[in-house]
């Protein structure tokens, strides 16, 4: 018993130090997709890529349309655009989504057997599971929010550099915006994609002011929003386009130095709970399972004698 649960607690060790190491190093770096990439010498046609939709997506386009949109469809909007999802049918996807959740955790827990028990608790078993399956929709989707605003923030210093050096070389904003939104396109995706939107809102009549302040609102990042907060304040007072945009830079890097070192203070404290799990429980087998084989082989049959 206790080398099948060595066995398993360092298969399971094993399997999540290989899904790591295979997320982090073995698919292909990211610094050889930014740097392999040709360089743009013209600016080229922007457009944004418009996929045809799957079959399970229509499907739930569907079981959505024939739901209400209920109080918080704004919410839900907004939070569908911070995501990446600008389709005009992204919330009622997301709401079939919901109600499919809905129906398979209600499943799953009409499922489950529990012998005798009162049927106060399958009735709660039946609530909760259905609780759950709305919920965890909403929970993928902040999780998806996370994560491309921090692909975003993580952007930004990339993209300010290629803006300074094109205001300095003598584009206008306008211009040095669309020139990194092609240079952005493989390296940065999510980056490019919003600044070719700031470019398309201009192209159809839009103050550049309020442009910006569409695109701070689309991502919902806080670096995004003083970033725009200070070109708005640049554009208007007439202040040096290029020292602001350079000095707002070096603090991006600053703060993900900063945000960086702060995660490693942490590590530690992290490393307690994996190590009292994991750890810990194969070191005592090592060090005293011989020891208590032993005691289990004499003392057993000592104490047997003496009854």
């Amino acid at each position: 018993m206790l080398i099948l649960i060595t066995f398993g607690l360092f298969a399971m060790l094993m399997i999540g130090i290989s899904w790591f190491g295979h997320r982090r190093y073995v698919r292909p770096a990211r610094v050889h997709v930014q740097l392999g990439a040709p360089v743009v010498t013209g600016v080229s046609r922007l457009e944004l890529k418009t996929p045809q939709p799957k079959a399970s997506v229509a499907i739930l386009n569907r079981i959505g349309a024939r739901l209400p949109s209920g109080r918080n469809a704004s919410v839900n909007t907004q939070a569908l655009g911070m995501a990446g999802y600008r389709s005009p049918h992204a919330l009622q996807v997301f709401q079939g989504l919901r109600l499919v959740a809905v129906a398979v955790g209600f499943l799953l827990a009409l499922l489950l057997h529990f012998g005798d028990s009162n049927p106060l608790m399958r009735i709660l078993l039946l609530v909760g599971g259905a609780g759950i399956g709305w919920r965890i929709p909403g929970f993928l989707l902040k999780k998806r929010v996370a994560k491309r605003q921090s692909r975003l923030k993580l952007s930004l210093p990339d993209a300010l550099d290629l803006i300074i050096v094109s205001v300095e070389a003598g584009l206008g904003l306008d211009q040095a915006i669309q020139y990194v939104a092609v240079e952005l396109r493989d390296a940065h995706p999510e980056l490019s994609e919003e600044l070719q939107l700031i470019g398309l809102e201009m192209r159809a009549g839009l103050r550049r002011a309020d442009a910006l302040r569409l695109f701070a609102a689309r991502t919902g990042e806080e670096e995004i929003q003083r970033l725009v907060g200070i070109l708005v304040q640049n554009d208007r007072f007439g202040t040096s386009m290029g020292e602001s945009l350079r000095t707002h830079s070096q603090y991006l890097r600053t703060r993900r130095k900063q945000d960086a070192e702060e995660r490693a203070a942490k590590v530690g404290v992290k490393l307690v709970f994996p190590i009292f799990i994991f750890i810990m429980p194969s070191m005592m087998i090592v060090a005293a399972g011989p020891g208590l084989l032993q005691v289990f082989k004499y003392l057993f049959p000592m104490m047997k004698q003496i009854h």
